[in-house]
């Protein structure tokens, strides 16, 4: 490599979006590559997760979080956060609650049904005919199968879907964990 900074000119096809924000040295570059290396893995499950990142990558806390940031508000990243492994804490029963919603009510039932505590993911997606008539998820765990199902029936009237068809998909078997790959 010839230290020249890549521009989101030089490869368009690589970078369709904004051209992402050049630090503006060589040594900067190397620091970059280490953070979003190290970000790979998730977030460190430790109380000050941004200053262990940067002592993994040699930079201060501040210098972690302003980077981050900018990446963030660049799109450089969509997104971060931990990995959680929910069966290593205990979190056995895992279940994809799947509703039949309006569609203009989506992003309203949606906003609340992320709001409670056992959801971890909220999210909608396009129905695949009468085969599948299903445009919000919503994914819960709990320590049991009961829990789930008390869990799922609490969410389903505090936001008033009673009516609305559903299914309850509990998980098999669990898949690999990781975080977002950047390349």
């Amino acid at each position: 490599m010839s230290g020249m900074p890549l521009r989101a000119v030089d490869f368009p096809a690589v970078f369709p979006g904004p051209a992402p924000v050049h630090c503006g040295t060589h040594s900067d570059a190397a620091s970059d590559l280490r953070l979003l290396a190290a970000i790979q893995h998730g977030l460190p499950l430790v109380p000050r997760p941004y200053a262990e990142l940067g002592r993994q990558t040699g930079l201060s806390e501040a210098e972690v979080i302003e980077r981050l940031e900018r990446w963030l508000e660049t799109g450089i990243i969509k997104r971060l956060g931990v990995v959680v492994r929910h069966r290593k804490l205990g979190y056995r029963a895992n279940a994809m609650v799947v509703f039949d919603v309006p569609d203009a009510q989506v992003g309203a039932i949606g906003a609340r049904l992320a709001a409670f505590a056992c959801v971890t993911l909220c999210y909608r997606r396009p129905r695949r005919g009468e085969a599948w008539p299903y445009n919000l998820f919503c994914m819960i765990h709990g320590r049991d199968r009961a829990t789930v199902e008390t869990q799922v029936e609490a969410l389903t009237l505090a936001c008033g879907l009673e009516a609305i068809p559903r299914a309850v998909l509990f998980s098999r078997r669990c898949f690999k964990q990781r975080g977002a790959v950047y390349r």
